[in-house]
């Protein structure tokens, strides 16, 4: 019986490792097939003589070893370029370079080790990716292929992702796909990713590539990737060329969502604002869903963008649908309030409240005062929205002493409230926002009121309470 054990598990192992070398062999295999089947090529000596074969009859690309022609080509030495590359050298070569990414692979049987991927590049990927532009265009005379794509993507993907215009103006010009589909299923114009990479969307719409395209994995155009990245010229170019507002990614956001969808610091916010105010104003639609039901301003509240979410109320996004999970996008901020104070999370508690968001359960305000309790604005805006709360023992507890001691007025006056009853001023005010409620903000203009008691209805902030 132990004999007929020993013998599966050693069949199981077996076929463990076999399955594992095949797999391997077969990543091999579709690594060599991208660079066309190069010919490794050992030693300067060997590389010199098949530099000087005609390009005609190289057919098969060959993999350079010489790390003196690697070193003219990733410094930019234009003098050995050209010495390298001079009339009637074959120019394209393979280059193998390490990446940054890890990966398993195994080198005998059944043995595994964890080392750098091999990344294949090209000396006109290198030059263009680096904006070394006379060694570019020296390798372009001399009949470099413009769309070689030995490591999954051609040279103008390379350059465009680094943002280097005058490069990919170059490549365009002797031919470059504005259009060719890398091995991860991204187009040029998706990988212009930062600001600088702007000229370089332009080259490429110009040259007639896809502003609809739609990455294979993630079903992204590059409207979806300009809006995620806050990158507000890139969507205006975009839309100016005519992109889709509606199309959905593959988790079923629009640009839109995605712009709202994307966490960003304080210091980026007004350029969040900008994409979204943009898509809004071209007629994105401001209450579409992705595949969790979560609309924009679910979405701006989990991120905690007031003026996003400002703008997404004022063009009539719905404030209390709920999201799959029964989430609203109060429910969001509040969630979130502590963790984004620099964002000023009140802000958007306010405006949600001001819009008719429907109020916390009053049994769950001492929840959320746990919560919430080291944004004491978001606290006061949701407290004065009751005529009365409870306030017990437990809401001095659940605030920490050393957020106290920073609030120290606004926390004596909510735990105050448990003893005496609210002034006769915020009672008046619950009463009309309730009388007018879901419909305050359209009201107000018509009632004449001096601004001073109309912010005072709109929650204004006074970091005590009464």
């Amino acid at each position: 019986m132990s004999g007929s054990s020993s013998s599966s598990s050693s069949s199981s192992s077996f076929r463990w490792r076999s399955l594992g070398l095949e797999k391997e062999q077969q990543w091999q295999q579709r690594k060599w097939e991208r660079a066309r089947w190069p010919r490794p090529c050992q030693g300067p000596e060997e590389l010199h003589q098949h530099l000087r074969r005609p390009t005609a009859a190289c057919k098969e690309p060959l993999v350079c070893h010489d790390m003196v022609v690697q070193n003219a080509l990733y410094t930019g030495d234009l003098t050995e370029v050209q010495r390298h590359f001079s009339e009637h050298a074959e120019v394209n070569l393979v280059i193998e370079a390490k990446s940054h990414d890890l990966r398993w692979t195994s080198h005998k049987w059944g043995l595994w080790s964890l080392t750098y991927q091999q990344e294949l590049t090209t000396p006109l990927h290198v030059t263009a990716s680096r904006g070394f532009l006379d060694c570019l265009r020296h390798l372009l005379l001399r009949g470099a292929d413009v769309d070689l794509a030995p490591g999954g993507q051609t040279a103008l993907h390379e350059t465009c992702a680094a943002a280097k215009t005058d490069c990919a103006r170059l490549l365009l010009s002797f031919g470059a796909d504005p259009n060719a589909t890398s091995e991860a299923g991204f187009q040029p114009l998706h990988l212009c990713r930062s600001p600088d990479s702007i000229e370089c969307g332009r080259l490429l719409l110009r040259h007639g590539a896809n502003v609809n395209a739609a990455s294979e994995e993630e079903e992204e155009t590059p409207l979806h990737v300009a809006a995620r990245l806050g990158l507000a010229e890139h969507v205006r170019l975009y839309l100016r060329h005519g992109a889709n507002l509606e199309a959905k990614n593959a988790e079923g956001q629009t640009p839109l969502n995605a712009a709202c969808a994307q966490p960003h610091p304080p210091q980026v916010m007004g350029n969040y604002y900008d994409v979204c105010r943009q898509l809004v104003e071209a007629g994105a639609c401001v209450n579409a869903a992705d595949q969790d039901r979560q609309r924009p301003l679910h979405q701006a509240c989990k991120t905690a963008n007031p003026r996003v979410v400002a703008l997404l109320l004022a063009q009539g996004a719905n404030v209390n649908i709920m999201t799959y999970s029964g989430s609203t996008a109060l429910h969001n901020i509040l969630q979130v309030a502590a963790y984004r104070l620099e964002h000023r999370p009140e802000l958007v508690v306010r405006d949600l409240l001001n819009y008719g968001a429907v109020r916390v359960w009053p049994g769950a305000l001492l929840k959320v005062l746990r919560y919430c309790c080291a944004s004491p604005r978001t606290v006061e805006a949701l407290v004065n929205t009751y005529e009365r709360v409870r306030v017990t023992e437990e809401w001095t507890e659940a605030v920490p002493e050393e957020v106290v001691q920073r609030h120290p007025r606004f926390f004596q006056s909510l735990f105050s409230l448990g003893q005496s009853p609210r002034a006769l001023q915020h009672l008046a005010r619950c009463s009309l926002r309730c009388h007018l409620e879901g419909r305050l903000l359209r009201a107000l203009p018509e009632l004449h009121l001096p601004p001073a008691l109309c912010q005072f209805l709109l929650l204004r902030f006074e970091d005590v309470l009464y």
